[in-house]
């Protein structure tokens, strides 16, 4: 049994506390760089564009040579090689404006007439012209500190001539397996009546990298103290493990002993519905999460306290993102307890899929989100709106 339950809110806040974004950092080259996070100021090293630049087709012309013209009363200037009073160029967008000329008389306010040049239209000096360091000056801040590069921010640094930028570090994440009933996934072992193929590392490999961290797993572990003991005292450098199975009260749940034993245990039993027995601790400053081993309760461990710390290792700011739905049915919940409930969306309307079985994965794969009812409300009634929290 349960010494004492901790609630959602409780055993996050007792994670974040002591825990801190990564401060490592390294350089790595752009075309890796999607979705990193910056370390640093970036400053331009040019002026961008490093030259006055045709920002139309048309002519390149003196602004002054213009000034007065219109369709009924033309300017005419002759075609030339070199810019210059009473002379214009050819041009075309991104073209260096030739020296001499201020402007570029677009292609529809002229007609060219033999090697002259009739301009029905007045441009004003700097007319249709990008000017040097008009996108990005020579010097100017580009991107802050803490900034998570996108496409177009990369596509800029490389236009600025940088190969590399210099970000934080991914959290690393260790996943360790545990349970003699599990079976290596992509092997030619076949599962045995009590057996079960291990899947859980595999999503928490997966969501640790699209949370912002790096993840590295252990082979299985058994059920086994020393061997648990191994292979967490070998994952220590990581900035966070996730222990997998192994975490409730059981003869052979020897995951929160150990890290009583090995270093101070936080939380053994949370206030969630279908996450009950998470544990959470520290071992030498490492915090430790276990999760249960069925694979619904392990998700919404993972979501309701990895996804928090991980992201905020990470210096990522993006939240789970929610969206209002009206419930097609009844959410039946625990008082007293935090319930993650998976439901399928559509339309704006929100289906409960299964609100027990925290073994049924497929009931994860088949739901675009879930709702989280609060510990002190009794259910959410069919009709009702919800936030529905998207399931990446």
């Amino acid at each position: 049994m349960f010494k004492e339950l901790a609630g959602a809110a409780e055993g996050l806040r007792a994670l974040l506390e002591r825990c801190g974004p990564v401060t490592r950092s390294e350089a790595v080259h752009l075309a890796a760089a999607r979705g990193r996070v910056l370390s640093e100021d970036l400053e331009s090293p040019v002026n961008l564009p490093a030259f006055n630049r045709a920002a139309m087709d048309g002519y390149a012309v003196r602004a002054a040579d213009t000034r007065g013209a219109s369709p009924l009363a033309p300017v005419y200037l002759k075609v030339d090689d070199e810019a210059g009073e009473g002379r214009c160029v050819p041009v075309r967008t991104g073209m260096a404006a030739p020296p001499g000329a201020d402007a570029v008389l677009m292609m529809e306010d002229s007609l060219l007439r033999g090697e002259e040049l009739e301009a029905t239209a007045e441009v004003h000096p700097y007319r249709n012209i990008a000017r040097v360091g008009e996108d990005v000056a020579l010097g100017e801040t580009v991107l802050k500190e803490g900034h998570r590069l996108r496409p177009p921010d990369i596509a800029l640094l490389a236009s600025l001539g940088l190969t590399n930028a210099k970000v934080y570090e991914r959290p690393k994440v260790a996943i360790i397996p545990t349970g003699g009933e599990l079976v290596p996934l992509f092997s030619d072992q076949r599962p045995l009546p009590g057996q079960a193929r291990e899947a859980n590392g595999l999503i928490c490999e997966m969501y640790a990298e699209i949370w912002g961290g790096s993840s590295r797993k252990t082979q299985i572990v058994e059920d086994d103290a020393g061997l648990i003991k191994d292979a967490i005292s070998e994952n220590l450098d990581a900035d966070l493990i996730l222990i997998s199975g192994g975490t409730s009260v059981g003869e052979e749940d020897y995951a929160p002993p150990i890290i009583e034993e090995m270093g101070k245990l936080l939380v053994h039993g949370v206030r969630i519905t279908p996450a009950k027995p998470t544990a959470l601790g520290f071992i030498d400053g490492t915090p430790v999460i276990c999760l249960p081993g069925y694979p619904v309760a392990a998700l919404a461990a993972l979501y309701i306290f990895a996804r928090p710390l991980i992201t905020m290792m990470a210096h990522r700011t993006d939240l789970p993102r929610a969206v209002p739905a009206k419930l097609a049915g009844k959410i039946v919940s625990r008082p007293g307890y935090l319930t993650f409930a998976r439901v399928g969306l559509k339309e704006g309307v929100a289906t409960p899929i299964m609100t027990t079985g925290a073994g049924i994965l497929s009931s994860v794969a088949r739901a675009e989100g879930y709702v989280l009812v609060p510990e002190e409300v009794e259910g959410r009634e069919k009709g009702e709106m919800v936030e529905v929290n998207l399931i990446e």
